[in-house]
C-alpha cells in the first residue's frame, strides 16, 4: 500500500497547482480590474429633451467621467458616478436651475431621462449622450 498513498500523493500535487490557476481565472472574471471599471472615461456631449413642462429642449452639455465619477466638462455644476455596468446618477446646478438625470452609458452612447426644476418651471425629459 505504500506505493498507492505515494501515487496518490503525487497526483494531488499535479492538480493543486490547476486549481489554484482556476480559482485566480474565476477570481478575475469576478472581481473585473481597475482598467475594466474606468472603460467609460472620456468626454461626453450630452444632449437634453424635454417631455413635460414649459422648458427648453435640445440643448446639449459636456460632462466628464474619470474612473466612476462624473463631473462638469464646462459650464454648472455636475457630479455623479458611474458604475461598472454602465448605470449612471447625475446631479447638475446652474443658478438656480437644477436637476437629477439617471440612466446607462453602454460603449460610446447613452440614455435616459432627467427632472428638475428649471428657470422656476418643473419639467422632466430625456437624455442622450456621446462620448467624444
Amino acid at each position: 500500500m505504500p506505493h498507492f498513498s505515494q501515487s496518490l500523493s503525487s497526483l494531488t500535487d499535479v492538480a493543486r497547482p490547476r486549481r489554484l490557476a482556476l480559482l485566480a481565472v474565476l477570481a478575475t472574471a469576478a472581481f473585473p480590474s481597475a482598467a475594466d471599471a474606468r472603460g467609460y472615461d472620456g468626454v461626453w456631449n450630452v444632449t437634453f429633451a424635454t417631455t413635460r413642462g414649459n422648458c427648453s429642449s435640445g440643448y446639449s452639455v459636456p460632462f466628464t467621467v474619470t474612473g466612476s465619477r462624473v463631473s462638469s466638462a464646462g459650464g454648472g455644476r455636475v457630479s455623479g458616478t458611474v458604475k461598472r455596468s454602465g448605470t449612471v446618477a447625475v446631479q447638475v446646478s446652474v443658478g438656480a436651475s437644477h436637476a437629477n438625470g439617471g440612466g446607462r452609458l453602454a460603449g460610446v452612447n447613452g440614455a435616459g431621462s432627467w427632472r428638475g426644476i428649471i428657470s422656476g418651471d418643473q419639467c422632466s425629459g430625456t437624455w442622450q449622450a456621446t462620448r467624444t
